[in-house]
C-alpha cells in the first residue's frame, strides 16, 4: 500500500472546497449552501478550525479551548449536523487543526489552560503545556501587554487590584485578580494582601511593557505575534488533551480528514504526524508545509501531501512570459534605485528580523549554546558573542524553514547538506576566528558529538537541535514571506506564499516533471491556487502576470500615468510601495472598473507595514501613510488613470481570460485532491488578508450555476466561463474520481507540437481516462499563429469536451478544434463518460 494514501477504510477526498468559518458563516449557514456545493461537483467540505476561538476571533487559529466546539460557529450539535448533512450526500468532512499555538486572549481568563498556569505556575496541572521555563527561581511568564514600562503603570494607578467571578470557576466565587485596562490576571494564592508594587513581583507572570517581548520573551510563539503562546504538542499528555475532542469526533465519524497548521513551528512535527496518523488508523492527512524551490517534503512524513502551494506557484509561473523580465527589472531599478537581486533583499529582511522582531529568540538560542559550551571545559572558550555571531550568519544563511534533525536519531544526509551548505555561507560572512565556533554551533545543531566525549544525549543539548529549527523556520516566514515578498516588486504576482520569484516563468516540460513526480510519490497532496494565506487570489496574479505579456506596454503606461499624476504625488512616497501600487492596480482593475478605496487602501497599508522599511506596524509614519492612501485614491478617479487602465483592461482581458481559465483547470486536473476556496469558482479580485476572508455570496452563486446548467452560454462573461469550467472539472472529477486519485491514478504528458500548450492525460490503471489542453502565452502575433495550427495526440477512442459535447477521434489533432470557444479542454473518453 502506497504509504501516502489513506488507510484502509479512510475516506480519500476527490476535491475539496475550503469554507472560512465564523460569525458570517456558521456550521448552519453551510448547511444551507449544501444544495449549491454539491451541484457544483465538490466532493468534501474544508472547514477552517471549528474549536473554541479568543472573543472575536475572524479565523480560529487563536484556540483558547481545545474541549469544546466554538460556540460562534454553532457548537457541537452544529457541526453534528452539518456532518450528517454532508455525509448524508456523500460528501466528507475535512478539519484545519492547530497544534503549535493558543491564544493568550483578553481577558486572559478565556484560555482556562493559561489562566490555571499563571496563577499556580509550576503546581498547574497545565505546567507542562507551554513552551516556557517555569522554574521557580525564573522572572515567570513574560506578559507585555502594558502600553508603559511597568515602574509608570504602577504610578499612573492604571494597573488596580479587583475581584471578579472568572467564567468558568463560579464555584469559587469572587477571585482577587490583578485588572489593566480590558486585560485581567489572577493572583497568586497568598500573595493577595501584599503592597501592590511587591504583589506584582510575586506573580508567576511578569507584567511589563509591550516592547519588551522582542527583546525577552520567555515562551515561544507563533513567529513573532505574542499573543499565541506555543504549546508542547510533542508532550504525549498534551497532544491527548488537545486532540481528544477532534479525535473523538474523527472516531465517531463526524470528521474524515484533517489539515495540518503550520508543522514546522512543532518540536518534532514527523512524531506529531505519526502520532496523528496512528491515532487516526490513517486519515487523509494533509501539512501545511512550505517547500523552497524544489525542495521535497519528508517522504518520512505519513501525510497525504501539503496544502499546495507547491502547484500553486508554479501554474501561475506558466503563465509568466519570461520575455517580460528585462523591462519589469528596468522599471523596478527606476521606481526603487535597487539592482534585481532578490537574494540582497532577502538576506537584508531576514537580518532585519533576526535583530527585531525575533532578536528575543535568537538570544535564547545563543543563551541554551552558551550554556553547553560553559559547562564544558572543552567548549569553554567560545564566548557568547562568538556564538550569537554564528547563530546570526547561520539562520540568516538557511535557505528554506528548517532542516528535519531529531534528537537521539543520526542527523538525515539531506538535513546534513542543507545545514553545511548554510554554514558555508555563514562561513564567508565570519571573521576567520569565529570559524571554529561555527564549527562546534553546526555539530551541535545537527546532534553529533562535540566537545569532551559522551556528551551527545543531553537534554540541552536534544533542546538545541529543537529550538534551532523552530527559530529558523520562524526566521523564514517572518523576513521572507512576510517582509522580502512586499520589497521585492520585480512582479509581485511572483511573490506568493510558497512562491519561487527568483523563476520568472517556467516551461511544460517543468510542469510535467512535477506532476510525474507528484503522481508517483504523493498522489492525494492538495493542489490550491487561492487559500485564505496567499497574499492575492489567483486571479488577481493572472492580472498581474499579464503585465509580463506586455512588459514595454506597462513600462511606458507606468511612465506616463506617473507624469501625469506628479502633482499628486507625494516627494516622499517609497519606490517599492509604488511599484507594488502600479501592479496592483493592474490586478485589481477589471472590466467593471477599481476595486474600492477602502480595500485598496487597507492592503496598501497592510503592504507598506509589511515591508518594514519606511513603515512598520509598531512605530506607523502616520504622515506617509497618510499621503500614499491619499495618492492612491486620487487615482482611482483621475480621469487620465482611469483612461488608461480601461484601455489596458481591454487590451489584456484576452491573456487575462485565458491565465485565470488555464490557471483554473490545471489546479483542478493536475495530480492531488483539488482545493477550491471559498467563492473562487467565479472571478474575484481578492488581496491578501483580511481582503480575502469577506463573506461569499454562495447564493449567487447558485443561481448562476444553475441558469448554465439550464442552457445559459456563459461565453462573453469570465466570471460565468470560470464557474462553468468549474464545475465541469469538478463533476468530472466526482464521475471518474480513480483517474484523479487514489493508488491507480496516473498523470501522461500528450504530445504537442507547441510549447503555447500544455496537454496531458489522467489515467486510470494506465488507461486514458481523461484529457486535458491548456493555452498559454499565445494571444497575439507568431505565438497565436503557432498555436493556431498547432496539434495534440490524444489517445486513441472517442473523447467527448466536457465543455462543450462536442466528440473528437484520436490522434492528432488541431488545438484549435479541441478549444473552439474556449481557451482550454477538458476531454472525457466516451466509453467512460
Amino acid at each position: 500500500m502506497h504509504t501516502h494514501l489513506p488507510g484502509p477504510g479512510r475516506r480519500l477526498p476527490v476535491s475539496t472546497y475550503r469554507l472560512q468559518l465564523g460569525p458570517d458563516l456558521t456550521f448552519a449557514d453551510v448547511e444551507k449552501a449544501l444544495d449549491y456545493l454539491d451541484a457544483l461537483g465538490v466532493t468534501d467540505l474544508y472547514l477552517s478550525p471549528v474549536l473554541q476561538a479568543a472573543p472575536g476571533s475572524t479565523h480560529g487559529y487563536d484556540v483558547v479551548d481545545h474541549t469544546r466546539i466554538s460556540d460562534v460557529l454553532g457548537g457541537r450539535e452544529g457541526l453534528e449536523s452539518l456532518a450528517a448533512a454532508a455525509h448524508g450526500r456523500g460528501m466528507g468532512v475535512i478539519v484545519d487543526v492547530v497544534p503549535n499555538h493558543m491564544a493568550v486572549p483578553t481577558p486572559a481568563w478565556h484560555n482556562r489552560a493559561l489562566w490555571s498556569v499563571l496563577r499556580h505556575g509550576t503546581e498547574s496541572p497545565y505546567a507542562r503545556w507551554f513552551d516556557v521555563d517555569l522554574d521557580e527561581e525564573a522572572d515567570g511568564l513574560l506578559m507585555p501587554v502594558l502600553g508603559a514600562r511597568i515602574g509608570d503603570v504602577l504610578a499612573s494607578g492604571e494597573l488596580q487590584v479587583d475581584r471578579a467571578v472568572v467564567p468558568g470557576e463560579e464555584a469559587d466565587g469572587e477571585q482577587v485578580v490583578l485588572r489593566y485596562h480590558d486585560h485581567v490576571f489572577p493572583v497568586r494564592p497568598e500573595t493577595e494582601d501584599l503592597p501592590l508594587a511587591e504583589l506584582v513581583g510575586r506573580q508567576h507572570y511578569r507584567l511589563a511593557y509591550w516592547r519588551v517581548a522582542d527583546e525577552e520573551l520567555n515562551y515561544r510563539r507563533f513567529f513573532d505575534v505574542g499573543t499565541l503562546a506555543a504549546i508542547r504538542v510533542e508532550d504525549p499528555e498534551v497532544f491527548d488533551a488537545t486532540h481528544a475532542l477532534l479525535l473523538e469526533l474523527h472516531g465517531a465519524g463526524v470528521i474524515d480528514g484533517f489539515r495540518i497548521d503550520h508543522p514546522d513551528g512543532l518540536a518534532d512535527p514527523r512524531g506529531y504526524l505519526r502520532r496523528l496518523h496512528e491515532a487516526t488508523g490513517g486519515a487523509w492527512i494533509v501539512a501545511e508545509k512550505i517547500l523552497e524551490g524544489d525542495e521535497e517534503l519528508p517522504d518520512d512524513w505519513p501525510v497525504a501531501g501539503t496544502t499546495g502551494y507547491d502547484t500553486a506557484w508554479r501554474l501561475h509561473a506558466l503563465q509568466v512570459d519570461p520575455a517580460g523580465a528585462v523591462p519589469l527589472s528596468t522599471l523596478q531599478h527606476e521606481l526603487t534605485g535597487e539592482s534585481a537581486d532578490l537574494h540582497a533583499v532577502v538576506e537584508e529582511a531576514k537580518r532585519q528580523i533576526v535583530e527585531t522582531s525575533l532578536y528575543a529568540e535568537i538570544h535564547r538560542l545563543t543563551t541554551l549554546l552558551d550554556e553547553i559550551c560553559d559547562d564544558d571545559v572543552r567548549l569553554r572558550d567560545h564566548t557568547f558573542r562568538s556564538l550569537h555571531d554564528c547563530v546570526v550568519e547561520l539562520v540568516v544563511a538557511f535557505d528554506r524553514y528548517r532542516a528535519y534533525v531529531v534528537p537521539g536519531e543520526p542527523a538525515p544526509p539531506l538535513a546534513e547538506r542543507v545545514v553545511r551548505e548554510a554554514a558555508e555561507v555563514a562561513r564567508s560572512r565570519l571573521e576567520p576566528d569565529r570559524h571554529d565556533t561555527l564549527d562546534v554551533v553546526v555539530d551541535l545543531v545537527l546532534g553529533k558529538e562535540v566537545g569532551s566525549a559522551g556528551r551527545r544525549g543531553e537534554e540541552r543539548r536534544a533542546e538545541l537541535v529543537v529550538r534551532f529549527q523552530q527559530v529558523c523556520g520562524a526566521v523564514m516566514a517572518k523576513g521572507v514571506e512576510d517582509t522580502a515578498y512586499y520589497r521585492w516588486t520585480h512582479l509581485v504576482s511572483l511573490c506568493e506564499v510558497g512562491g519561487s520569484p527568483s523563476r520568472f516563468g517556467i516551461d511544460p516540460d517543468e510542469l510535467h516533471a512535477f506532476a510525474r513526480r507528484t503522481a508517483a510519490s504523493w498522489p492525494a497532496t492538495m493542489t490550491a491556487g487561492s487559500t485564505h494565506d496567499t497574499k492575492r487570489s489567483a486571479d488577481v496574479r493572472s492580472r498581474i502576470g499579464a503585465i509580463a505579456a506586455r512588459a514595454e506596454e506597462w513600462v511606458a503606461l507606468v511612465r506616463r500615468l506617473r507624469e501625469a499624476t506628479a502633482d499628486l504625488r507625494p516627494a516622499d512616497l517609497d519606490g517599492r510601495t509604488e511599484n507594488l501600487l502600479w501592479q496592483t492596480l493592474a490586478g485589481t482593475w477589471t472590466p467593471g472598473g477599481p476595486i474600492d478605496t477602502d480595500r485598496l487602501t487597507g492592503y496598501l497599508l497592510k503592504a507598506a507595514r509589511e515591508q518594514k522599511t519606511w513603515t512598520t506596524w509598531t512605530a506607523p509614519d502616520e504622515a506617509r501613510e497618510e499621503a500614499m492612501t491619499g495618492y492612491a485614491t486620487a487615482l482611482l478617479t483621475h480621469p487620465e488613470v482611469v483612461e488608461a487602465f480601461g484601455a489596458w483592461v481591454e487590451r489584456v482581458t484576452p491573456t487575462v481570460r485565458r491565465s485565470v481559465l488555464a490557471t483554473t483547470l490545471l489546479q483542478l486536473t493536475v495530480p492531488g485532491v483539488a482545493d477550491v476556496y471559498q467563492g473562487t469558482e467565479v472571478t474575484g479580485t481578492s488581496l491578501v488578508d483580511p481582503d480575502n476572508r469577506r463573506p461569499v455570496d454562495l447564493a449567487w452563486r447558485a443561481r448562476l450555476l444553475a441558469m448554465l446548467d439550464g442552457g445559459r452560454s456563459p461565453h462573453g462573461d469570465l466570471a460565468a466561463e470560470k464557474l462553468a469550467l468549474v464545475a465541469a472539472a469538478l463533476r468530472t472529477r466526482r464521475a471518474l474520481p480513480g483517474a484523479f486519485v487514489g493508488p491507480d491514478a496516473g498523470y501522461e504528458p500528450l504530445p504537442s507540437t507547441t510549447g503555447h500548450a500544455v496537454a496531458f492525460a489522467r489515467t486510470l490503471a494506465g488507461e486514458p481516462r481523461v484529457a486535458v489542453v491548456a493555452t498559454r502565452l499565445s494571444d497575439e502575433g507568431h505565438a497565436a499563429r503557432s498555436l493556431a495550427e498547432a496539434t495534440v495526440v490524444l489517445p486513441e477512442g472517442a473523447w467527448r469536451s466536457a465543455l462543450s459535447g462536442v466528440v473528437h477521434d484520436g490522434g492528432a489533432v488541431r488545438v484549435r478544434d479541441l478549444l473552439g470557444p474556449w481557451p482550454v479542454a477538458l476531454l472525457v473518453k466516451e466509453d467512460h463518460a
